[in-house]
């Protein structure tokens, strides 16, 4: 958090709160995935890194149990106790934070509320700033009830608190990248088993005095359209891959769990093999992109583990490629910069970040060519969506560590 950031924060919380001081400071990043797009609610591979943009926190204990948070990105001061059960949704950014003390009531007697003022740094959708804010959030209350939570188990509410309160049935990519992230490495997780690793470029020893630099930034193209997952297709199209393992289960009369427990990665892939051709295309496109992309990953992993960023950045346009035809998402916005990204030369590969119903492409990029990165995108997508002219806006990054207190 850097000094006007804490400087800006600090006046925020006076004038909303008065005198006094907030002793706690915090930054939770933002994340992308290069590799396992749409797979973790399947229980599939995945990639990440979390960068230096994201949700800055500053905050204070109270001893009433009361929640008061106001946010200098989103309208209105969010008050409630976390003493009492927490109330239904109200439909603001608010849930996000109810949600955290819904799931962490479930396991412990909360005395302490939260006082405080959050900041994003990118009113940008698709790079999960509700992991980040949920991340975050779950951490203060941990933090001011001495609950001695580990990674795993910040990563475990801020899902539960998604999935179940929110009610957006996502896995656990978002919150880990958000939490587990280091600056120089690959975060390469299975979300079945949640075992990681945190791989350096190149094999570059993890010992190393000093750690070789990345090759690479991140781009992020911000479409200028917002959207709210809640009001996509997300939920549908976690529901056809559930469905999709339900079908090859029956062709090959497999004892059917329920469907909410049920998951493509509970299918081997010859089934696919042996029944994709019979199955509705609808839900043979849903499981192609699933055992496809689970196989970039470990591609991904291989040419990012011998140093070859061009290879990585390939698989990751294959990526977007097979979430187009076969996941099918993305806004026509989206689409157009995919299209533009594959044809301005210094961009390794990119895709749809997050769910892809709007919001934002990321890409790597080969730090040299930034300029010209900017002026090439920037105006071919504005030949086409001259409208989005005040709203469309190019961030370049750079890999971070996950959340943590300043």
């Amino acid at each position: 958090m850097n000094h006007q950031t804490i400087t800006e924060l600090s006046q925020a919380y006076r004038t909303f709160f008065g005198k006094g001081d907030a002793l706690y400071q915090l930054f939770s990043p933002y994340r992308i995935c290069p590799l396992g797009a749409h797979v973790d609610h399947q229980h599939g591979l995945v990639t990440g890194f979390a960068f230096n943009s994201g949700i800055d926190f500053l905050f204070s204990a109270t001893e009433t149990g009361k929640v008061e948070m106001c946010s200098l990105s989103f309208e209105g001061l969010m008050t409630f106790n976390v003493q009492r059960p927490v109330d239904e949704k109200q439909n603001n950014w608010g849930d996000y934070l109810r949600g955290a003390v819904w799931a962490l009531q479930k396991d412990f007697t909360l005395k302490q509320g939260v006082r405080g003022v959050v900041k994003g740094s990118m009113p940008i959708g698709g790079l999960s700033s509700s992991a980040a804010l949920l991340c975050g959030f779950v951490m203060a209350i941990d933090k001011v009830n001495h609950l001695g939570l580990d990674k795993m188990q910040v990563i475990r509410y801020a899902s539960l608190a998604e999935r179940e309160y929110v009610g957006l049935t996502n896995g656990i990519l978002d919150q880990a990248c958000v939490v587990l992230c280091e600056s120089d490495k690959l975060l390469y997780l299975d979300t079945e088993t949640s075992a990681y690793e945190l791989i350096p470029f190149g094999n570059n020893a993890a010992d190393a005095a000093e750690p070789a630099k990345l090759p690479f930034r991140l781009g992020i193209f911000f479409s200028g359209v917002t959207r709210k997952l809640t009001g996509t297709d997300y939920n549908l199209r976690v529901s056809e891959c559930k469905t999709a393992a339900w079908i090859m289960q029956a062709y090959d009369d497999i004892h059917l769990n329920e469907l909410q427990q049920t998951r493509l990665r509970d299918v081997p892939k010859e089934l696919f093999d042996k029944y994709g051709e019979r199955m509705p295309e609808r839900f043979a496109r849903r499981a192609r992109h699933f055992y496809s992309e689970c196989e970039r990953v470990e591609a991904g992993v291989k040419a990012w583990q011998e140093g070859d960023i061009k290879r990585f950045g390939q698989l990751v346009f294959e990526s977007c490629e097979s979430s187009m035809n076969n996941y099918e998402c993305g806004s026509p916005e989206l689409i157009a910069i995919y299209k533009i990204m594959r044809q301005t030369p210094g961009i390794y590969g990119g895709r749809f970040s997050g769910a892809g119903f709007k919001g934002a492409c990321i890409a790597l990029v080969d730090p040299a060519c930034e300029d010209s990165i900017r002026e090439q995108v920037t105006k071919a997508y504005l030949a086409q969506y001259p409208q989005y002219k005040d709203s469309f806006q190019i961030f370049f990054c750079d890999p971070a560590d996950g959340v943590d207190f300043m």
